[in-house]
């Protein structure tokens, strides 16, 4: 099972911060969240960026997750050379991660 089969994502970026909210489509899948979406393995599944810092934020009442990434657009999304490395290219990207 993926990530895209229990939760979907809002995005942001600010300068060279990603921002990327999963959230649950069901409130029973909450735990699953907060058991498998560790800043560990988003760490590993987006292993090709340089994120200084990873947040990541319980939101319970929302069944969501909410992760905050520095470092991760490579200087900001108006100086980097990566073509369209943006929240949203970052969270699809994640949803793409394995969940058991």
């Amino acid at each position: 099972m993926l990530l895209r089969d229990i939760a979907h994502l809002r995005t942001g970026d600010k300068g060279d911060i990603s921002q990327i909210s999963v959230i649950a489509y069901a409130p029973e899948h909450y735990e699953t969240l907060v058991r498998c979406v560790t800043p560990e393995r988003v760490r590993a599944h987006l292993a090709g960026l340089s994120i200084r810092t990873l947040h990541r934020y319980e939101l319970p009442t929302l069944h969501a997750l909410n992760l905050v990434l520095e470092g991760a657009l490579a200087g900001g999304v108006t100086r980097s050379l990566s073509l369209d490395a943006h929240g949203k290219t970052l969270g699809a990207q994640l949803l793409d991660l394995s969940i058991d």
